[in-house]
């Protein structure tokens, strides 16, 4: 699949500081890409260049492999961390006129919004202002405006900040449907969990540099410490490991027990064959580590 978004060695700078350090990424058509960093990484500064906010001072960015301009604006949409709703203005009236600012025509724009506002189940929220509505109500009307004109690139800051776990659940979904009708998503979040659940791959900037990129399955290989756990039946004795195994915790649950070790390369099914001349195993897995525990180790390892 060819690149949607090509940042080729960009930077940012404001007065002294150096927001972005010479970042360069590919995003491919229909990946749900993950841009993460801690807070004032320069994540921010990144997605705002992509919406034409700010214009980098070296580099460049492509979108299709043309240098990104004024052309592009109707193709990207995007919601912001800090929401930007009219509070005083009704909610189908808002959504129209947004639709229209992307390039919809008027026709297509009220077929779209009433499509939206019924799959949402908000018909009846048409003539209410906005004002009227409760957070994560507006962030429903705030999401609607963003996918309404069908763009090809949708970046989604924090996108279940406020919701509750239901409605982050069917909020989720609607992203992962809009990528398999052919959207391509940028999302940026602290939610590390999220990541894991819809994102291909991701890019971690920390203070102005990219400093991790790739796939997410690939990630996990990458930081895994070959550790493993099983679980067993009865209570563990150290004559179950043999050499190169080393115990790292131990969990008892009545009649059970789970075992976590860390196996020398070229050791598992001897380990195994040993364990079991004593008593069954219930169940043995590789441990991988979360994208959280992943995030927090390799910024400890970029300060």
């Amino acid at each position: 699949m060819s690149d949607i978004l090509t940042i080729n060695q960009v930077s940012k700078s404001y007065e002294t500081k150096l927001a972005l350090d010479n970042v360069s990424l590919n995003v491919k058509k229909g990946d749900v890409f993950g841009l993460l960093g801690p807070n004032g990484a320069g994540k921010t500064t990144l997605i705002r260049m992509i919406n034409q906010i700010f214009k980098p001072d070296k580099g460049e960015i492509l979108f299709n492999g043309e240098k990104l301009n004024a052309n592009h604006i109707k193709d990207v949409g995007y919601l912001p961390e800090e929401r930007g709703l009219y509070k005083k203005m009704k909610v189908g009236e808002q959504i129209l006129y947004l639709a229209q600012l992307k390039g919809m025509d008027a026709k297509m724009a009220r077929k779209n919004t009433d499509y939206w506002l019924k799959k949402f189940s908000i018909s009846d929220w048409y003539n209410k202002k906005v004002q009227e509505l409760s957070k994560g109500m507006q962030q429903k009307v705030q999401f609607i405006t963003t996918v309404m004109h069908s763009p090809q690139l949708l970046i989604f800051d924090e996108p279940f900040s406020g919701f509750d776990p239901l409605n982050a659940d069917m909020l989720k979904n609607e992203i992962l449907e809009l990528r398999e009708k052919g959207a391509t998503i940028i999302f940026s979040t602290h939610n590390m969990e999220s990541v894991e659940q819809i994102c291909d791959k991701i890019a971690l900037i920390n203070s102005s540099h990219l400093v991790l990129e790739g796939n997410v399955k690939d990630i996990k290989q990458q930081f895994k410490k070959s550790e493993y756990e099983i679980t067993i039946f009865g209570k563990y004795d150290d004559k179950l490991l043999i050499d190169g195994v080393d115990l790292v915790d131990i969990t008892n649950d009545n009649e059970i027990c789970t075992i976590k070790v860390k196996i020398q390369k070229g050791k598992n099914a001897e380990l195994l064959s040993n364990i079991l001349k004593y008593t069954d195993i219930i169940s043995y897995k590789e441990i991988l580590p979360t994208m959280n525990e992943i995030f927090i180790q390799t910024i400890k390892n970029t300060k």
